[in-house]
């Protein structure tokens, strides 16, 4: 989220050209879009077919694609300001940054919660549907979105105790350290993210080595549910680069200082982009069932478009 700032705090000699921009632009604009056109198939097969919404791990799975879906519909448009409107309202921007942050905290929370399901499924398979049950997996989404609550929301509580109220009338560069300034919240921001990456790469390692050593014994669905958990595993070392992001925007400038707008689109590509692209991947093509209805909606939807109606 912060990556959509690289271009304005850039100096002038270093910005991109028009054209450069344009291509950069473009190229998010399109990778988002393939990315929020699958997200947005997977939501229309999860509700259409009853299956998904009876099973713990499509629930969760699901609750994660519409999150992704979210966040990656705002940095989108943090990217896009930063290259067109550059200013806006604190209010407004103060908004965008808040929904974006608890998005972005709620992937690798719903990431865990799936790997252990992935754990009871396969280390506790006669428990499973005792202790994964709907009305469980809604009350740990809802525990998600609390704890994350809990992470963004004093941010803004800081900001209005501490900033002037001409400040929120101001326009300003839409980034977090531009609208939540004070050095507490930097403070707090790292102690959460620090502890967040301890727990949560805990429950991973714990998960997968459980499931490993299940895996050995042998089912199919053991070997699978592993390979799973390295995909969870992946896809949250990409998410975390987010909680770097300030150390590694002052890496990249030290060691790129001047092509350092490419290295920071990079990056926005890798830290914003690749991981929401990934979640429709770990189910979405690699699940039987998803992919059996999958690929039903898409060969549908390609008919649709093609047909050409006749004359009459």
């Amino acid at each position: 989220m912060n990556q959509s700032s690289s271009n304005i705090t850039l100096g002038a000699s270093q910005r991109d050209s028009f054209s450069k921009a344009v291509t950069k632009n473009v190229i998010v604009v399109a990778l988002g879009v393939t990315v929020i056109y699958l997200n947005a198939s997977l939501i229309h097969i999860f509700h259409k077919q009853q299956i998904f919404n009876t099973n713990p791990r499509y629930i969760l799975f699901i609750h994660m694609v519409i999150n992704d879906t979210v966040q990656l519909t705002l940095t989108i448009l943090l990217f896009l300001l930063s290259y067109t409107l550059y200013h806006i309202n604190v209010c407004l921007c103060s908004f965008i940054i808040l929904l974006a942050l608890f998005t972005t905290e709620n992937t690798p929370l719903n990431l865990s919660c799936m790997a252990l399901e992935c754990y009871v499924a396969v280390c506790h398979p006669l428990h499973h549907a005792r202790i994964c049950t709907v009305r469980r997996t809604y009350v740990f989404i809802g525990l998600i979105w609390a704890t994350s609550t809990l992470s963004v929301l004093p941010d803004l509580f800081v900001a209005l105790a501490t900033e002037p109220v001409t400040f929120f009338s101001t326009d300003v560069f839409c980034q977090r350290v531009t609208v939540f300034r004070s050095p507490h919240i930097i403070l707090k921001r790292d102690a959460w993210y620090l502890l967040l990456l301890v727990v949560i790469w805990l429950t991973l390692l714990y998960t997968y080595f459980r499931i490993l050593f299940t895996a050995r014994a042998a089912s199919g669905d053991a070997k699978k549910a592993r390979n799973t958990i390295l995909l969870h595993g992946f896809q949250l070392l990409l998410c975390m680069l987010t909680y770097v992001d300030p150390y590694l925007k002052t890496l990249l400038n030290y060691w790129f200082p001047n092509s350092l707008a490419d290295s920071l689109f990079a990056c926005y590509i890798i830290i914003n982009i690749l991981p929401r692209f990934i979640s429709p991947m770990v189910y979405g093509l690699r699940d039987k069932t998803f992919r059996m209805y999958l690929k039903k909606h898409l060969l549908c939807r390609l008919t649709l478009v093609t047909v050409i109606p006749k004359p009459l």
